[in-house]
């Protein structure tokens, strides 16, 4: 029996080792004492600095946060969800690595568990786990500090495990094991990438279901179809109060419907068409998938001295050659700009269509279907006719931005296609005759493809990039746009030469197995060389040495200027800044000093954007005072950072004279044109309840003083011989927000498209704001109570699947 135990836990061992030991090599800069520099983490440690501070005092989460966009939930920037006991799990996933390494780790085990799963033997599973975990873009995303996306990536494969378990009738496992993983993959919080596996899941459901039909076994899928069914309940469960309140902030973001009628033509009920699609990839850089430099590469690449451009450099007398060739905008596609391409690997690629001809049944035509609908997708508004339709018809496609992130199930779906024609071949399933003729059609087609690009490349494109124009324009001379063109050119050529070469070498791979030429076991451990050899050459491009820094380089990412340092002495505790000294709505390091009127985030409120885009970005000056802001930082001498103070800001609240209503969000954001917000609130007539028949007033001495501040607690004292119509300088969101009045509830209601208004009686009063949305207090409840009952479900299924397999091994003595 210990020998069969060992037998079962081997490859799993040796699977693990390998991984750590490839992982720690990669990232070995990570055990110098250095950290990888995640612009998106700068970031996050910009706008979630007032979140992290009150966390360490008080203890709990503050749900709010005033530091960017005038104030916003704290959902989506930095929230802790202590209920969801199940993450434990996770930290064991990531096997003690230093981030972001061991989110690579789990791309790897990941997948290994998934072609675990579908009996593939162990050893080749290492290798299609290596190829899945080294996909370009997955290494692009944590140089860039996408940390949440990788880490629900490294979760879609186990999902698929779990479900595909599920299917062949593993009811009790399978079912457990998919509400565990999918519960992990809620709690890494990027729900595009769970949507992407959704739809990942439903179309290999599909061939699951066309299989069932073949075998005429109905009933035994609707009965695993109701197994997964209560499993995503339980997977739910531990992530119900992340769940509800993303949902219910979510209808108020940029992802949520607007309530302005202009622009109808680009609206959807999510995201505004333009801006979903921005990032569509092009229908030809496709090819990168196959061709890494296809397009170029980065757009802001980096050439070596044997390039065009370092040449004509020289040549032309250029200072600093050598720091000019480390930025060169190579990339030529049609998105704004890009890090890096999606790159599964040419061996992957050609395994893939090799697997078209070798494996059988609908779970190929699934895979093929999901890798084509993946593509298709990611090309955007260069396909409108399909990708309007999603925007316009799929549940909850337009929620979410950056179309070409779906070829995230490319990246899974090709290499996992791959691995299972590998298998069969290896198996012995496919004859001699049958498996040769499929090697030469796949290397005529993948093998002729870089062949073309790598001996006419210009015979297809002019490898002219939209920005070439704006170069021009800007000064660049001819000489270097030409230069800049002809490396281009170079770019494709090489590296389609390349994957030529990779192509060649797994087609000799695949050869010398299917005419017994090289033991299958050499042949795996000659393709996992490959593997490593092409993708890790591919990723140090964009992810290398030079992406570190010191440790507390990050720890402390922002230095204060003269200017902030200037600001930070006033004890005011709750105000706003404009700092244009920089890009005020793409900026965080603001959002680390003060409370901003601009900001970083992917989902902000959606009125706020409008204000911005209709106001604030026009230089309203009202609109900035009703904010209060009351600093402004600007160019001074030798373009340094200055102060000049607004003498105007209205502070955190006032009482105003009068009230207008308008019709509905488009008067209401006209009507802050020319208004004067010291005397005047503009009310929607949605409103119109909470105040009619009101008659506003204010005496001369009359006011209202902010006595305590915390991001999620206000407290206000007012004096006002008469019953007066409050404005508060706080964002209106009454999905959470709670009023009191002397201790007692009292309603509220938004004014000036943005801000809380209140009906406040005559005398001296104590105002309260609480946060307190229900989503997250109830949730959490639910989430700890489902979490233990995950807990339990995984424990009672590891003590059953044990003692069923001692039962199965130890032999029955008769007497």
């Amino acid at each position: 029996m210990k020998v069969e135990i060992w037998k079962k836990i081997l490859p799993w061992i040796i699977a693990v080792i390998v991984f750590y030991v490839i992982t720690l090599a990669y990232f070995n800069p990570l055990l110098q004492g250095k950290s990888l520099r995640q612009s998106d983490i700068i970031h996050f440690k910009g706008v979630s600095k007032e979140i992290a501070d009150y966390r360490a005092q008080y203890g709990k989460e503050p749900l709010w946060t005033n530091s960017l966009f005038g104030g916003m939930p704290a959902f989506q920037i930095s929230t802790v969800y202590p209920s969801n006991l199940t993450t434990y799990f996770d930290k064991i996933l990531l096997a003690g690595l230093p981030h972001p390494a061991n989110l690579v780790f789990l791309y790897a085990l990941g997948f290994f568990i998934l072609l675990m799963v579908l009996g593939v033997n162990p050893w080749l599973a290492i290798a299609g786990a290596i190829g899945f975990s080294f996909s370009s873009y997955f290494f692009i995303i944590l140089e860039a500090g996408h940390n949440s996306k990788a880490h629900a990536i490294g979760l879609m494969a186990p999902v698929i495990a779990g479900i595909l378990l599920t299917y062949r009738g593993k009811y009790l496992m399978g079912g457990v094991l998919t509400a565990l993983f999918l519960s992990l993959e809620l709690a890494a919080n990027h729900l595009q990438i769970t949507y992407y596996l959704l739809i990942t899941v439903l179309i290999l459901s599909l061939a699951e279901f066309a299989m069932f039909v073949r075998e005429k076994k109905l009933p035994d899928f609707f009965k695993a179809a109701a197994v997964l069914v209560i499993a995503a309940l339980f997977a739910i469960g531990p992530n119900i109060s992340n769940l509800w309140t993303t949902y219910e902030y979510s209808k108020y973001t940029i992802r949520g419907k607007s309530d302005l009628t202009s622009n109808k033509e680009n609206q959807t009920t999510g995201l505004d068409k333009d801006y979903a699609t921005a990032w569509s990839y092009g229908v030809d850089e496709t090819f990168t998938l196959l061709i890494p430099d296809f397009k170029g590469g980065s757009s802001n690449g980096s050439l070596s001295r044997r390039s065009e451009m370092y040449k004509v450099l020289s040549t032309n007398q250029a200072p600093n050659p050598d720091q000019i060739i480390k930025n060169i905008p190579l990339y030529w596609g049609p998105q704004p700009f890009t890090s890096g391409p999606v790159y599964v690997g040419a061996i992957f690629v050609f395994l893939f269509v090799l697997g078209l001809f070798l494996v059988k049944g609908p779970y190929k035509w699934g895979l093929l279907a999901a890798t084509v609908v993946s593509v298709v997708l990611s090309w955007g508004d260069h396909f409108p006719m399909v990708t309007n339709f999603f925007l316009d018809y799929v549940p909850g496609y337009n929620k979410f931005r950056a179309v070409s992130m779906i070829l995230v199930i490319a990246e899974l779906t090709i290499p996992l296609l791959g691995i299972l024609g590998l298998q069969k071949l290896f198996s012995g399933e496919i004859d001699r005759k049958k498996a040769f003729r499929a090697l030469k059609i796949t290397l005529i087609i993948t093998g002729g493809i870089t062949l073309l690009f790598s001996l006419l490349p210009g015979a297809f494109f002019n490898f002219v990039s939209p920005g070439d124009a704006q170069l021009k324009s800007s000064g660049y001379p001819d000489w270097f746009i030409n230069a800049l063109v002809a490396d281009r050119e170079t770019l494709l050529r090489n590296d389609a030469i390349r994957s030529l070469l990779f192509i060649l070498l797994g087609a000799a791979l695949v050869w010398s197995v299917i005419f017994e030429k090289l033991k299958k076991q050499y042949a795996t451990i000659a393709l996992i060389l490959l593997v490593i050899i092409d993708m890790w050459a591919v990723n140090s491009r964009y992810l290398n040495n030079d992406s570190y820094v010191r440790k507390s380089e990050m720890q402390n990412p922002y230095e204060a200027t003269p200017a902030d340092e200037f600001i930070l002495k006033d004890k005011d505790p709750d105000f706003r800044v404009l700092n244009l000294t920089v890009n005020t709505f793409n900026d965080a390091s603001t959002s680390y000093f003060h409370k901003s009127i601009g900001g970083y985030h992917g989902a902000k409120l959606r009125r706020y954007q409008e204000l911005i885009e209709n106001q604030i970005s026009k230089n309203n000056m009202a609109v900035l005072d009703m904010m209060n802001t009351k600093y402004f930082i600007m160019k001074g001498e030798n373009n340094q950072p200055s102060v000049q103070p607004n003498m105007n800001a209205l502070g955190n609240a006032w009482f105003v004279e009068q009230y207008k209503l308008v019709a509905n969000a488009d008067s209401e954001i006209v009507a802050l044109t020319g208004f004067d917000p010291a005397k005047t609130a503009i009310v929607d007539k949605r409103f119109e309840q909470e105040i009619k028949g009101f008659a506003p007033g204010r005496d001369s001495l009359a006011g209202i003083k902010l006595t305590q501040y915390k991001p999620d607690y206000l407290i206000y004292e007012s004096m006002n011989s008469k019953a007066g119509l409050a404005v508060f300088s706080e964002i209106y969101y009454d999905k959470g927000w709670n009023a009191f009045i002397d201790g007692k509830p009292a309603p509220y209601f938004r004014a000036n498209y943005v801000l809380r208004a209140m009906i406040i009686p005559a005398g001296k009063h104590k105002i309260e704001f609480r946060f307190e949305p229900r989503s997250y207090y109830v949730g959490e409840k639910i989430a700890l109570s489902s979490s233990i009952l995950l807990i339990i479900l995984v424990v009672g299924m590891i003590l059953y699947e044990l003692s069923a397999w001692f039962r199965k091994k130890t032999p029955v003595v008769k007497k």
